[in-house]
Protein backbone atom coordinates (compact mmCIF):
# COMPACT_ATOMS: atom_id res chain seq x y z
CA UNK A 1 0.00 0.00 0.00
CA UNK A 2 1.20 3.25 -1.09
CA UNK A 3 1.53 5.96 1.96
CA UNK A 4 2.70 8.93 -0.27
CA UNK A 5 -1.09 10.73 0.37
CA UNK A 6 -1.72 11.21 3.74
CA UNK A 7 -0.98 14.09 6.22
CA UNK A 8 -2.47 16.32 8.46
CA UNK A 9 -3.14 18.51 5.61
CA UNK A 10 -5.12 18.01 2.35
CA UNK A 11 -2.66 16.04 -0.80
CA UNK A 12 -1.87 18.68 -2.90
CA UNK A 13 -3.66 19.38 -6.37
CA UNK A 14 -1.00 17.40 -8.13
CA UNK A 15 -2.61 14.30 -7.04
CA UNK A 16 -5.81 14.84 -8.90
CA UNK A 17 -6.57 15.31 -12.40
CA UNK A 18 -4.75 18.22 -13.74
CA UNK A 19 -7.79 20.12 -15.23
CA UNK A 20 -9.82 20.14 -11.71
CA UNK A 21 -6.29 21.86 -10.10
CA UNK A 22 -7.68 24.53 -8.70
CA UNK A 23 -10.26 23.88 -5.74
CA UNK A 24 -14.19 24.21 -6.36
CA UNK A 25 -14.35 25.28 -2.34
CA UNK A 26 -11.26 25.56 -0.01
CA UNK A 27 -10.94 26.57 3.66
CA UNK A 28 -7.92 28.35 5.07
CA UNK A 29 -7.20 28.12 8.73
CA UNK A 30 -11.16 28.04 9.93
CA UNK A 31 -11.65 29.03 13.40
CA UNK A 32 -14.62 29.13 15.89
CA UNK A 33 -15.74 29.42 19.35
CA UNK A 34 -18.96 29.05 21.61
CA UNK A 35 -18.16 31.08 24.67
CA UNK A 36 -15.65 28.61 25.77
CA UNK A 37 -15.65 26.22 23.89
CA UNK A 38 -13.51 25.74 20.79
CA UNK A 39 -15.74 24.35 18.31
CA UNK A 40 -13.46 24.49 15.32
CA UNK A 41 -8.64 25.27 15.43
CA UNK A 42 -7.33 26.13 12.48
CA UNK A 43 -9.43 23.93 10.06
CA UNK A 44 -7.90 23.95 6.15
CA UNK A 45 -9.76 21.23 3.60
CA UNK A 46 -10.38 21.11 -0.21
CA UNK A 47 -12.62 20.11 -2.46
CA UNK A 48 -12.40 19.77 -6.08
CA UNK A 49 -14.69 19.58 -8.85
CA UNK A 50 -16.25 15.91 -9.40
CA UNK A 51 -14.62 15.01 -6.41
CA UNK A 52 -16.70 13.01 -3.49
CA UNK A 53 -14.54 14.04 0.31
CA UNK A 54 -15.36 12.07 2.51
CA UNK A 55 -15.91 14.28 6.38
CA UNK A 56 -15.38 11.15 9.30
CA UNK A 57 -15.28 11.70 12.80
CA UNK A 58 -17.22 11.20 16.12
CA UNK A 59 -20.18 13.07 17.24
CA UNK A 60 -18.19 16.18 18.43
CA UNK A 61 -15.46 16.04 16.12
CA UNK A 62 -16.35 19.37 14.43
CA UNK A 63 -17.78 18.59 10.80
CA UNK A 64 -21.44 20.26 11.61
CA UNK A 65 -19.85 23.24 12.68
CA UNK A 66 -17.65 22.98 9.44
CA UNK A 67 -20.32 22.46 7.60
CA UNK A 68 -22.32 25.07 8.93
CA UNK A 69 -19.76 27.69 8.16
CA UNK A 70 -19.51 26.57 4.51
CA UNK A 71 -23.85 26.79 4.60
CA UNK A 72 -23.69 30.08 5.85
CA UNK A 73 -25.54 29.19 9.13
CA UNK A 74 -22.13 29.99 11.04
CA UNK A 75 -19.73 32.96 10.62
CA UNK A 76 -16.23 32.07 11.06
CA UNK A 77 -13.59 33.60 13.91
CA UNK A 78 -10.75 33.70 11.95
CA UNK A 79 -9.73 32.07 8.55
CA UNK A 80 -10.53 32.27 5.36
CA UNK A 81 -13.61 30.61 2.61
CA UNK A 82 -12.33 30.46 -1.02
CA UNK A 83 -14.27 29.34 -3.87
CA UNK A 84 -12.35 29.04 -7.27
CA UNK A 85 -9.78 30.40 -5.96
CA UNK A 86 -11.15 33.64 -4.69
CA UNK A 87 -11.93 34.75 -1.12
CA UNK A 88 -15.95 34.77 -0.14
CA UNK A 89 -18.17 35.58 2.58
CA UNK A 90 -20.70 33.42 3.54
CA UNK A 91 -22.79 35.16 5.82
CA UNK A 92 -26.22 33.52 5.15
CA UNK A 93 -27.70 30.36 3.46
CA UNK A 94 -28.83 32.42 0.95
CA UNK A 95 -25.12 34.04 -0.08
CA UNK A 96 -23.92 30.52 0.07
CA UNK A 97 -26.65 28.93 -2.35
CA UNK A 98 -26.35 32.23 -4.67
CA UNK A 99 -22.52 30.89 -4.67
CA UNK A 100 -23.60 27.53 -5.63
CA UNK A 101 -23.36 25.40 -2.11
CA UNK A 102 -26.49 23.38 -1.48
CA UNK A 103 -27.07 21.85 1.61
CA UNK A 104 -28.73 18.32 2.59
CA UNK A 105 -29.31 17.76 5.54
CA UNK A 106 -30.36 14.19 7.65
CA UNK A 107 -34.01 15.39 8.17
CA UNK A 108 -34.22 16.53 4.12
CA UNK A 109 -36.12 20.00 4.99
CA UNK A 110 -39.34 18.35 2.73
CA UNK A 111 -42.44 19.60 3.80
CA UNK A 112 -44.37 15.45 3.85
CA UNK A 113 -47.57 16.92 2.91
CA UNK A 114 -46.97 18.42 -0.53
CA UNK A 115 -46.17 17.12 -3.30
CA UNK A 116 -42.89 16.88 -5.22
CA UNK A 117 -42.67 19.76 -7.73
CA UNK A 118 -43.35 21.97 -4.31
CA UNK A 119 -40.70 20.44 -2.53
CA UNK A 120 -38.46 21.13 -4.94
CA UNK A 121 -39.14 24.35 -5.13
CA UNK A 122 -39.99 24.93 -1.19
CA UNK A 123 -39.17 28.62 -0.76
CA UNK A 124 -37.94 29.41 -4.13
CA UNK A 125 -41.39 28.98 -5.80
CA UNK A 126 -42.14 29.99 -9.31
CA UNK A 127 -44.76 32.71 -9.42
CA UNK A 128 -46.77 34.00 -12.86
CA UNK A 129 -49.18 37.03 -12.77
CA UNK A 130 -48.70 37.18 -9.17
CA UNK A 131 -49.56 33.23 -8.42
CA UNK A 132 -48.11 30.06 -7.96
CA UNK A 133 -46.86 28.65 -12.03
CA UNK A 134 -48.13 24.69 -10.73
CA UNK A 135 -47.82 23.73 -14.41
CA UNK A 136 -43.82 25.27 -15.10
CA UNK A 137 -42.88 23.92 -11.45
CA UNK A 138 -44.56 20.35 -12.36
CA UNK A 139 -42.61 20.40 -15.41
CA UNK A 140 -39.48 21.41 -14.74
CA UNK A 141 -39.77 18.90 -11.77
CA UNK A 142 -40.27 16.56 -14.26
CA UNK A 143 -37.24 17.61 -16.46
CA UNK A 144 -34.59 17.70 -13.19
CA UNK A 145 -36.05 13.87 -12.18
CA UNK A 146 -35.47 12.61 -15.70
CA UNK A 147 -32.04 14.24 -15.88
CA UNK A 148 -30.70 12.67 -12.62
CA UNK A 149 -32.68 9.31 -13.70
CA UNK A 150 -34.76 9.43 -10.15
CA UNK A 151 -38.36 6.99 -10.41
CA UNK A 152 -40.78 8.88 -8.89
CA UNK A 153 -44.24 7.34 -10.50
CA UNK A 154 -46.59 9.89 -9.67
CA UNK A 155 -44.68 13.75 -8.80
CA UNK A 156 -48.46 14.84 -6.83
CA UNK A 157 -48.62 12.57 -4.49
CA UNK A 158 -47.25 13.90 -0.67
CA UNK A 159 -43.76 13.24 -0.51
CA UNK A 160 -44.66 11.08 2.72
CA UNK A 161 -46.16 8.63 0.18
CA UNK A 162 -42.80 7.75 -0.82
CA UNK A 163 -39.61 5.42 0.05
CA UNK A 164 -36.74 7.11 2.24
CA UNK A 165 -34.97 6.69 -1.17
CA UNK A 166 -36.98 8.89 -2.86
CA UNK A 167 -37.45 11.32 -0.61
CA UNK A 168 -33.40 11.76 -0.74
CA UNK A 169 -33.09 11.56 -4.23
CA UNK A 170 -35.85 14.58 -4.41
CA UNK A 171 -33.69 16.78 -1.82
CA UNK A 172 -30.72 15.98 -4.15
CA UNK A 173 -32.65 17.40 -7.07
CA UNK A 174 -34.06 20.53 -5.31
CA UNK A 175 -30.23 21.38 -5.00
CA UNK A 176 -29.38 20.17 -8.85
CA UNK A 177 -31.93 22.41 -10.04
CA UNK A 178 -30.61 25.46 -8.50
CA UNK A 179 -27.20 24.75 -9.91
CA UNK A 180 -25.56 23.51 -6.84
CA UNK A 181 -21.67 23.15 -7.74
CA UNK A 182 -20.66 22.29 -4.29
CA UNK A 183 -22.93 19.76 -2.19
CA UNK A 184 -22.81 19.26 1.56
CA UNK A 185 -24.59 16.02 2.03
CA UNK A 186 -25.25 14.71 5.59
CA UNK A 187 -25.89 11.01 6.52
CA UNK A 188 -27.59 10.41 2.85
CA UNK A 189 -27.89 7.07 3.32
CA UNK A 190 -28.83 6.86 6.72
CA UNK A 191 -32.30 4.37 7.88
CA UNK A 192 -32.51 3.73 4.21
CA UNK A 193 -32.43 -0.13 3.13
CA UNK A 194 -29.78 -2.15 0.63
CA UNK A 195 -31.99 -1.13 -2.30
CA UNK A 196 -32.59 2.55 -1.24
CA UNK A 197 -28.89 3.24 -0.38
CA UNK A 198 -27.82 1.70 -4.18
CA UNK A 199 -30.37 4.34 -5.43
CA UNK A 200 -28.93 7.17 -3.98
CA UNK A 201 -25.32 6.14 -4.43
CA UNK A 202 -25.87 5.85 -7.87
CA UNK A 203 -27.14 9.30 -8.06
CA UNK A 204 -23.92 10.58 -6.23
CA UNK A 205 -22.19 8.62 -9.06
CA UNK A 206 -24.29 10.51 -11.42
CA UNK A 207 -23.23 14.03 -9.82
CA UNK A 208 -19.93 13.31 -9.42
CA UNK A 209 -19.52 12.47 -13.52
CA UNK A 210 -21.14 15.78 -13.89
CA UNK A 211 -18.61 17.65 -12.35
CA UNK A 212 -20.65 18.07 -8.71
CA UNK A 213 -17.88 18.59 -5.65
CA UNK A 214 -19.77 16.53 -2.91
CA UNK A 215 -18.91 16.91 1.11
CA UNK A 216 -19.87 13.22 2.38
CA UNK A 217 -20.46 13.51 5.96
CA UNK A 218 -21.19 9.53 7.41
CA UNK A 219 -20.36 7.30 10.22
CA UNK A 220 -20.82 4.23 7.94
CA UNK A 221 -17.52 3.45 6.64
CA UNK A 222 -18.34 0.81 3.93
CA UNK A 223 -20.53 3.32 2.02
CA UNK A 224 -17.61 6.07 2.44
CA UNK A 225 -14.59 3.80 1.11
CA UNK A 226 -17.22 3.14 -1.89
CA UNK A 227 -18.36 6.43 -2.73
CA UNK A 228 -15.59 8.86 -1.44
CA UNK A 229 -11.81 9.47 -3.33
CA UNK A 230 -10.67 11.06 -0.19
CA UNK A 231 -11.36 10.71 3.64
CA UNK A 232 -10.46 13.74 6.08
CA UNK A 233 -10.90 12.58 9.18
CA UNK A 234 -11.40 15.29 12.05
CA UNK A 235 -11.68 15.31 16.25
CA UNK A 236 -11.89 17.70 18.81
CA UNK A 237 -12.86 20.52 16.25
CA UNK A 238 -9.27 20.06 14.03
CA UNK A 239 -8.05 18.42 11.20
CA UNK A 240 -6.24 15.33 12.16
CA UNK A 241 -5.42 13.64 8.52
CA UNK A 242 -6.37 13.16 5.03
CA UNK A 243 -5.89 10.09 2.44
CA UNK A 244 -7.32 9.13 -1.25
CA UNK A 245 -9.92 5.83 0.02
CA UNK A 246 -7.15 3.89 -2.55
CA UNK A 247 -4.40 4.32 -0.01
CA UNK A 248 -5.50 3.96 3.15
CA UNK A 249 -7.74 1.37 5.05
CA UNK A 250 -10.38 1.26 7.00
CA UNK A 251 -8.61 0.27 10.20
CA UNK A 252 -5.81 3.11 9.62
CA UNK A 253 -9.34 5.35 9.22
CA UNK A 254 -10.72 4.32 12.68
CA UNK A 255 -6.83 5.10 14.37
CA UNK A 256 -7.45 8.14 13.28
CA UNK A 257 -11.00 8.45 14.09
CA UNK A 258 -10.15 6.97 17.70
CA UNK A 259 -7.22 8.36 18.58
CA UNK A 260 -7.02 11.55 17.07
CA UNK A 261 -4.00 11.36 15.36
CA UNK A 262 -2.02 9.92 12.52
CA UNK A 263 -1.15 6.00 12.68
CA UNK A 264 1.89 4.89 13.75
CA UNK A 265 2.50 3.68 10.21
CA UNK A 266 2.04 7.32 8.58
CA UNK A 267 4.05 9.10 10.47
CA UNK A 268 6.82 11.01 8.68
CA UNK A 269 5.11 10.09 5.41
CA UNK A 270 5.14 13.13 2.92
CA UNK A 271 1.53 14.76 2.14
Amino acid sequence: MSMANISGATPSAASLNSETRIPLIQTRGLSKSFGGVQALSDVSVELYPGEVLGLLGHNGAGKSTLIKMLSGAYTSDSGQILIGGQEVALGSPRAAQQLGIETIYQNLALADNLDVPANIFLGRELLRGGVLDEDTMEFEARQVLERLKVRVPDLKKPVFNLSGGQRQCIAISRAIYFKARILIMDEPTAALGPQETAQVNELIGSLRAEGVGIFLISHDLHDVFDLADRITVMKNGRVVGSALTSQISQDEVLEMIIAGKLPPTRVGQPG
